[in-house]
């Protein structure tokens, strides 16, 4: 890439939002740029079956790969680099990369997605327990798969709670355990026993993954604790610090307003798929991409003083 190559619209992220806006642009006919770290959650989804028109279900990797030769198959430039910085300045967005150089657009679209807060397990032993199917930590996206099995979930406060009553839909033997020590309200222990979920007290000392199964030490336990899955729920990281740079307000828990999927305030960029509030999935970050995309060629349009939009 040349420090000063320019693009109509450069999208930041290649999981399911950002390339669907960078099909939706192509195919609008607009010069598109996608630039991308390699780290799209969807890369690391051993098969989902909440994609639409999967009903078999499809790996993350593979979902990915076709999205990426779609988007590409129309014009869409892909391309793998690590965005540091965005500064709007008197007519485009100029980005740093981290291998210094600047390219430039007119708009721009935030898809960068979140990062999780993981369970303390070195990354190929976390990263197989993930392929074997005992750690999660999306009870959305796949809780269906986990009917009636032994559940267990990390995070013993409003959060787990949460995810334990949401987890109880599908099986009647839930676990909850403190990640160091519980932190729920009366009335959130009272709702655990009125739903049958147990509460454990000790806190967490070791995750010990099987084949078929997660063992857990708690403190205080001699014995083992084993589960089918474990779902830890430790909340996540937006990776929202590019809008934070333009100046744009976040969320109380670090996400992009859902507005900036059609107004982020600043003129010209728009956010995208979980890197916006909302309801983390595959199907919603296309629909914003969608969207985004759509909002980012009409504004372009109103630039070049053109009266064609696109119906949005």
């Amino acid at each position: 890439m040349d420090n000063a190559e320019e693009a109509e619209v450069i999208v930041i992220g290649a999981g399911p939002a950002g390339l669907t806006a960078a099909l939706y642009l192509a195919r609008y006919r607009r010069d598109v740029l996608v630039l991308h770290d390699g780290k799209s959650r969807a890369l690391r989804i051993p098969k989902t079956h909440n994609a639409p028109g999967f009903p078999e279900g499809i790996e993350g990797p593979e979902l990915i790969a076709r999205m990426t030769r779609h988007a590409a198959a129309f014009g869409a430039r892909i391309e793998q680099a690590e965005v540091n910085g965005i500064e709007r300045t008197a007519d485009a967005f100029r980005l740093t990369l981290a291998d210094g150089k600047s390219p430039d657009s007119r708009a721009v679209i935030l898809a960068s997605g979140i990062f999780l807060n993981q369970v303390d397990l070195p990354h190929e032993i976390h990263e197989q327990a993930i392929g074997a199917g005992v750690l999660r930590y999306c009870p959305v996206c796949d809780g269906y798969e986990h009917s009636g099995a032994r559940i267990g979930v990390i995070g013993c406060d409003s959060d787990g709670a949460a995810e334990a009553l949401f987890l109880r839909q599908y099986s009647d033997d839930i676990t909850l355990m403190p990640l160091s020590h519980p932190e729920l309200s009366a009335e959130q222990a009272r709702e655990m026993a009125e739903a049958g979920i147990r509460v454990e007290t000790g806190a967490l000392d070791a995750l010990e993954p099987r084949d078929d199964r997660m063992d857990v030490r708690l403190e205080g336990r001699d014995a083992l604790l084993s589960y089918d899955v474990v779902y830890p729920a430790l909340g996540c990281r937006p990776r929202a610090e590019l809008a934070a740079q333009l100046g744009i307000g976040l969320e109380d828990e670090g996400c992009v307003p859902a507005s900036a999927v059609k107004d982020s305030g600043v003129p010209g960029f728009f956010a995208a798929g979980d890197v916006v509030e909302g309801l983390d999935q595959i199907s919603v970050a296309m629909g914003h991409g969608a969207l985004a995309a759509t909002r980012a060629h009409n504004w372009l349009r109103d630039q070049d003083h053109h009266s064609f939009q696109a119906t949005d």
